[in-house]
């Protein structure tokens, strides 16, 4: 069966890149009819942030991408917490170290940085020089039992090329000369990524390890760390990485890298996912909408990833939530909307005007907030006019023409055909377009000059808010233009 793992590190919240990380693999174990494990790898514990794990969980379940297994889903791999099995890695370094696969290592900060440096000013990369590779056992031993500091290292085999065979980039080879002997386990106690992930992997039955490109040069360790406790390595496959629009890697200085950020921005659940699954993959045609996690999980594969870097393109992004929201049940949308009238401090409607307002937003309405901040004026009176409409729109018979329909609006019927024909009427009368009255009133009832259809916006504003608000208007704008 499929096993395949998202593996966060707890150091604060759940970046965009990780949780396309974590939907790819749990798209392919669904499509594969496999499972999802979600593992905490906590061993750099200088890293740690208080809260990060419950932050991780609360984004992937907000996401919908809910693991098999996990610290709060436990099942016979378990446990999930990697500081949980510090004695699971302590056995496995000293079965290395009894094959002489591993060594301890004595070396000091101090020494490592003069090491650095000298091999820096030698024109060198720096690297560990492997100084207690072959060190005395005898020596060693009387030194670990005089409690001296030291770590673990691996024993890395000189000038081998390490092949390997990686889903989406194909084969991939990799000569030891770049790979130091790595350690394994600190002189905390505390095994490093290397050595915790290879040992978990294999005991969890990790089959496929789909992961950051960042990791793609760290594959060789992981690979000869298998080799040297006999195990098979499993599949792996590498995802392209995330840059910007200027086509760098994408970073917290770029601005909102974390989903939460993206949610509190008023993203939904269904629209980030669905941008994040089209970053790096393809079903091969031209379909961007994906109405729900189900329907990216069949079409799924991960020979459709793509070698290149996936740009994230906001714009995109807004387009792909707007085709959400659109088909979203107005009753569901409007209960996402509760906090966003909050933040804007905004009273939230009766249910069927709140409703009607949805319908008359939903071609204009990107993210959550466009229903509320973005249509204030259905839920209080404008308090400025913006500039440019007043510019472009106040005309010198403006006050007249509105004096004229606010007259009508307060004995007319209260329908869109009635508000349309008595608007038409005064225009007539004046002997000008509607045009000449529609830009007035739409600036006098939202303080705009943009938005839904104007007798839809009269309906639901309502008669006597309208009559005040134009009232309001030619008392605020009066003399204009000058």
């Amino acid at each position: 069966m499929t096993r395949v793992r998202f593996a966060p590190s707890p150091t604060g919240y759940l970046h965009v890149g990780g949780l396309r990380t974590a939907l790819y693999n749990w798209a392919f174990a669904r499509a594969s009819g496999g499972k999802f494990l979600l593992r905490i790898e906590d061993t750099d514990q200088s890293r740690l942030v208080e809260g990060a794990v419950e932050n991780l969980l609360e984004s992937l379940r907000w996401a919908g991408i809910e693991p098999d297994e996990g610290p709060h889903r436990p099942g016979e791999a378990g446990p999930y917490v990697q500081s949980e099995r510090l004695a699971i890695y302590r056995e496995h370094v000293d079965k290395l170290v009894e094959k002489g696969l591993a060594y301890p290592c004595f070396a000091t900060p101090e020494e490592l940085e003069e090491m650095r440096e000298q091999q820096k000013a030698a024109g060198l990369n720096p690297g560990y020089d492997g100084r207690y590779r072959d060190y005395d056992k005898t020596e060693a031993q009387k030194r670990i039992q005089a409690g001296e500091p030291h770590a673990y290292r691996l024993k890395v085999p000189a000038d081998e090329n390490v092949v390997f065979d990686d889903i989406v980039r194909g084969t991939v080879s990799i000569n030891t000369s770049t790979v130091d002997d790595q350690v394994l386990m600190k002189k905390d106690g505390f095994p490093t990524y290397h050595l915790a992930a290879v040992v978990d992997d294999h005991l969890m039955g990790i089959t496929h390890v789909i992961r950051g490109e960042e990791w793609l040069s760290s594959t060789p360790k992981h690979i000869l760390l298998n080799r040297a406790f006999g195990w098979e390595p499993p599949r792996y496959a590498h995802l392209p990485l995330i840059v910007n629009e200027q086509k760098k890697k994408l970073s917290k200085r770029d601005g909102d890298v974390s989903v939460e950020s993206y949610r509190e921005g008023g993203y939904s659940a269904q629209g980030l996912v669905n941008f994040l699954a089209l970053l790096g993959w393809s079903a091969g045609d031209d379909k961007e909408y994906y109405p729900d996690l189900q329907s990216i999980a069949d079409a799924f594969s991960l020979e459709r990833i793509s070698k290149s870097a996936s740009v994230f393109d906001v714009a995109k992004l807004k387009h792909i939530n707007f085709l959400h929201l659109r088909e979203m049940p107005g009753e569901a949308l409007s209960q996402q909307l509760d906090p966003f009238f909050e933040q804007a401090n905004l009273s939230k409607p009766e249910p069927k005007k709140m409703a009607a307002i949805i319908e008359v937003m939903r071609e204009r309405a990107s993210i959550y907030p466009d229903y509320v901040e973005g249509c204030a004026y259905f839920y209080q009176a404008p308090t400025e006019y913006d500039e440019k409409s007043v510019k472009k729109r106040w005309k010198e018979d403006s006050p007249g023409l509105l004096k004229a329909y606010q007259t009508r609006l307060k004995e007319c019927a209260w329908d869109v055909a009635t508000l349309e024909a008595e608007l038409q009427a005064v225009t007539a009368a004046a002997e000008c377009g509607a045009g000449r009255l529609i830009h007035p009133v739409r600036l006098a009832v939202s303080g705009v000059g943009g938005g839904p259809g104007l007798y839809d916006l009269l309906l639901l504003v309502g008669r006597e808010e309208c009559i005040s608000r134009i009232e309001r208007a030619i008392e605020a704008l009066a003399g204009l233009p000058a």
